[in-house]
């Protein structure tokens, strides 16, 4: 099973949720831990059971905020260490959160994208840009302390804590390539290195001559030790990519060890967030979809053929999903359509590359959830509590990098998806944390959110170069 990575241990599941959904993250003096006079020689049993009742107590009344649209949000001051007010913050800058929370500028890392926690705790920040890996480590005397966890990678971008047998592994993901490294607690840099998964194409793909539109690559491993990676198309929409070795915009499955790999499921333009649902081996995704699609109805408009902005704004939706072994989800052929909703959409015919309904549209694998167009999602974060009874009290996380080319801007966001555990399937978007986009003032750009082992919740930001630190305020 993936661990504490994107998916939380069931342990630190139970933190984060209470920070979500309770007072995770309040200071120890909050509750009372102290033998009492009707008490004094009071257990750790027992202490430890006054303190489950007393978070529980707060995580039921909490979340009903969270899980309430109408209960809004509040602007806030993003809090910002004296020595960290430079670039955007060397002004206040303010976001949108839930009551009864506080967000922080934790650390300040130029380009910062997907991010893990450590077992030890720590957080790990990849940086493509410059080739590494970054360890941030809370230091009790002021701002954390940053060093170069592993460096002279090409690209690295995602990255999975898992655990066969004693072994605890480090995978990280280079363009061209996923590695592993073996992890032992306390360790603040990377060390015996073994390439599992070698020559993924990326922009040194001689066929390609460096042109790779999403060449990052994205990870997951399940609890059977199966290791998923995620394939980027190559461009916008295109051909080259559904008749390539591998298959680009698809997603594939080896062993742990890399071996026996196999093309699991393909039709995702570009898969950035994998997760699987704690606790099951439900790999889900939350998928880039393609730009600039032209106008596929044969209607009254006469506009059949055309690029309509109006339209292109709001189609197709990106992609929230659960990818099954052997589906194909259409890209480029077949594309979602959100006037229907935005569960189980119909597809319509790709004017470009489908016209004559060559591929049957009805035979692909509908996506889950739809999400706004263009709202770039990326990392995919599951919050499940398995002592919740209320399953609203469960949820995922997606960030929303926001849009390049929509008239007007959307995403620049986290938003949050409750789950029904009966149906396992997402419910209504509810917008966690906003702001970034200021009236058509943008100064930040989501990537990826982790959890710590306090229930803490950290986002990246790689057009401020912030990590974020969103805690609960009592």
């Amino acid at each position: 099973m993936r661990k504490y990575s994107r998916i939380v241990s069931m342990t630190a599941l139970w933190f984060c949720v209470a920070l979500l959904f309770s007072s995770c993250g309040e200071s120890s003096s909050s509750t009372n831990t102290q033998p009492t006079a009707s008490s004094p020689t009071a257990t750790p049993q027992a202490t430890a059971t006054v303190q489950f009742e007393q978070k529980t107590k707060k995580r039921s009344a909490v979340s009903e905020i969270l899980t309430q649209p109408s209960q809004g949000s509040q602007r806030v001051k993003v809090l910002t260490p004296a020595a960290m007010r430079s670039g955007v913050f060397e002004q206040d800058r303010y976001l949108n959160i839930p009551p009864h929370m506080q967000i922080a500028v934790y650390s300040r890392i130029p380009k910062a994208r997907f991010m893990a926690t450590t077992p030890d705790g720590d957080l790990l920040v990849s940086v493509p840009d410059e080739g590494k890996i970054v360890l941030v480590r809370a230091s009790q005397q002021g701002d954390p302390v940053m060093s170069d966890f592993v460096t002279g990678l090409r690209r690295p971008h995602d990255m999975v804590f898992h655990t066969i047998g004693q072994q605890t592994y480090l995978y990280i993901s280079e363009t061209n390539q996923v590695n592993r490294f073996l992890y032992q607690k306390g360790d603040t840099q990377a060390h015996d290195r073994q390439v599992v998964v070698a020559n993924l194409p990326d922009s040194s793909t001689g066929e390609l001559r460096g042109a790779y539109g999403h060449e990052l690559k994205n990870i997951a491993l399940d609890s059977n030790h199966k290791l998923y990676v995620s394939i980027a198309s190559t461009c916008n929409a295109c051909l080259a990519d559904t008749q390539s070795n591998p298959l680009r915009g698809a997603i594939y499955q080896y062993n742990a060890d890399g071996t026996q790999g196999k093309l699991y499921a393909h039709g995702l333009r570009n898969a950035e967030g994998l997760a699987f649902v704690p606790g099951t081996d439900d790999l889900w995704a939350a998928v880039n979809n393609r730009d600039n699609i032209l106008y596929p109805h044969q209607d009254a408009t006469g506009q059949y053929g055309q690029r309509i902005p109006a339209y292109v704004d709001n189609h197709p939706p990106e992609e929230f999903t659960r990818v099954r072994d052997g589906a194909n989800y259409g890209w480029p052929f077949c594309n979602p359509n959100p006037d229907q909703g935005v569960n189980q959409m119909p597809f319509d015919r790709d004017v470009q590359f489908n016209a004559d309904g060559h591929v049957n549209c009805s035979q692909m694998t509908r996506i889950d959830k739809g999400i706004q167009a263009h709202s770039a999602p990326l990392g995919l974060t599951f919050l499940q509590d398995p002592l919740a009874m209320n399953s609203q009290r469960t949820g995922a996380l997606i960030s929303l990098h926001g849009s390049w080319n929509r008239t007007q801007p959307t995403g620049y966001k986290v938003a949050y998806f409750p789950w029904n555990t009966q149906s396992q399937q997402p419910g209504q978007q509810i917008d966690l944390v906003t702001g970034w986009n200021d009236n058509a003032n943008i100064w930040g750009r989501p990537v990826d959110t982790a959890i710590d082992h306090q229930g803490n919740i950290f986002i990246s930001d790689d057009n401020s170069g912030t990590i974020y630190k969103m805690s609960y305020n009592a």
